[in-house]
């Protein structure tokens, strides 16, 4: 049976959140959540030991870029522990294959980067892309279903202070819910923050930023801006879509902004 407790939390990550594991909240979050575990955990949405795997792969001395998601996956077999990531042997014509996956891939490819190969972005998470839900657990086959567990104050406090902390981050709020969390990230100074509708559905047209142009023509340029930003402040941009088999040590992206 899994626990649940701040030790899940990597060191560095729990430094940043200083007190907080003192408060009321983390107390909150700590009893509500073993109480859904000790229920049934084999319909929880990732494993446990995934709550915080964006976090662990990667460090708070590597982030450079931050896309908020909402709750994982609550579909079987998809919630990795990473915003809108999945497993990379589920075939991107399946019907399993999210939406905003295919949509995030079409950007790309108008942007010049290539087609994802897959849905797995443990490549962006290792090159400092922290790609965090604001829940980090679901019910299986019930979206949403923990957003009320406490996961928001953890949350809240964790993007607040990164901001605080890093000056020169880029954040990708994609739809009303990560643009909810606007308030705790403008008040720190340097940040590139960039906003468009989310890009699941249909809705991803249906704003006056839109994540794709009407007709699909264009992208919202995110990633392009991104890369942009990071070099202009000295960092290595990010490789967007990394062929199969290949690294991320290698750099045929970077040198597009060189």
């Amino acid at each position: 049976m899994h626990s649940f407790s701040a030790a899940d939390i990597p060191e560095d990550w729990r430094a940043l959140l200083g007190d907080y594991f003192e408060s009321p909240e983390w107390q909150q979050l700590q009893t509500n959540l073993r109480a859904e575990l000790n229920k049934d955990t084999a319909r929880i949405c990732p494993e446990p030991q995934n709550f915080f795997k964006a976090l662990t792969l990667t460090p708070l001395n590597k982030v450079k870029v931050v896309i908020l998601g909402q709750d994982p996956y609550h579909s079987p077999g998809l919630a990795q522990g990473l915003a809108f990531s999945i497993p990379s042997d589920i075939p991107t014509n399946s019907r399993q294959f999210p939406s905003s996956l295919r949509n995030i891939s079409k950007a790309l490819a108008l942007e010049g980067f290539g087609a994802l190969p897959n849905g797995d972005l443990h490549t962006w998470a290792q090159q400092g892309v922290l790609l965090l839900n604001t829940a980090l657990s679901v019910k299986l086959g019930e979206a949403g279903s923990h957003t009320n567990l406490g996961w928001k104050s953890l949350i809240d406090r964790l993007i607040s202070a990164l901001a605080l902390q890093k000056p020169h981050l880029v954040w990708m709020l994609w739809g009303g819910h990560a643009q909810s969390k606007l308030p705790l990230i403008e008040v720190a100074p340097d940040q590139l923050i960039l906003q468009s509708s989310h890009p699941s559905g249909l809705g991803v047209y249906k704003t006056d930023r839109p994540f794709l142009e009407p007709g699909g023509m264009a992208s919202c340029g995110h990633f392009t801006k991104a890369n942009e930003w990071l070099v202009e402040h000295h960092e290595t941009p990010i490789r967007w879509a990394i062929p199969s088999g290949q690294n991320t040590s290698a750099t045929p992206q970077a040198n597009l902004f060189n």
